[in-house]
């Protein structure tokens, strides 16, 4: 990396405007920046620009899809709908051609309601991550929403549970 600190971007796909899944996604992003040295550069809450999705060509989507790919680090953010991520965030990443996250580690992070979906992290959206060539390394992280109000200590355990992998992503070594 050169040029300052490994840049970190929030990648969130909730149609609701100001969500839980921002939230847990920038509190996740806080953390992993104190845990590698980079910096949360930016947080992109699609549902911003969910009326441009389809347009083709683009320049703002163009424009964001490529800051976007320039990442150091992308967490990705979706609430659970229908045991997967949303509609919204596919039609973003469909933006992208295959490799398209090339050179990008993401972690991929789920909000939802029910235990019962805690799987759909790793089952639908780290595939969709790799596929677009993306570096996978963490664990999935489900978060259940009715414990937000423990979102801090929650993201703390996972990052704990995934800092010697996280560490790693900085070349800093874990104590």
């Amino acid at each position: 990396m050169s040029g300052g600190p490994m840049r970190i971007i929030v990648l969130v796909g909730n149609p609701k405007p100001r969500s839980r899944t921002l939230a847990v996604g920038e509190l996740l992003a806080g953390r992993v920046a104190e845990l590698t040295g980079g910096s949360h550069d930016r947080t992109v809450d699609l549902c911003d620009h969910a009326d441009r999705l389809f347009r083709w060509p683009d320049d703002e989507l163009a424009q964001l899809s490529a800051d976007v790919a320039s990442a150091g680090i992308l967490i990705v953010a979706s609430p659970t709908y229908k045991a997967s991520y949303t509609g919204l965030l596919k039609a973003f990443l469909d933006r992208y051609q295959a490799g398209g996250l090339a050179g990008v580690t993401a972690v991929p992070l789920m909000t939802m309601a029910d235990p019962a979906h805690s799987l759909s992290v790793d089952v639908t959206l780290r595939p969709l991550l790799v596929e677009l060539g993306a570096s996978v390394p963490t664990k999935g992280m489900s978060f259940l929403t009715p414990a937000m109000a423990d979102a801090p200590a929650l993201v703390e355990a996972w990052v704990k549970d995934q800092e010697h992998v996280l560490r790693n992503l900085s070349g800093t070594q874990c104590n």
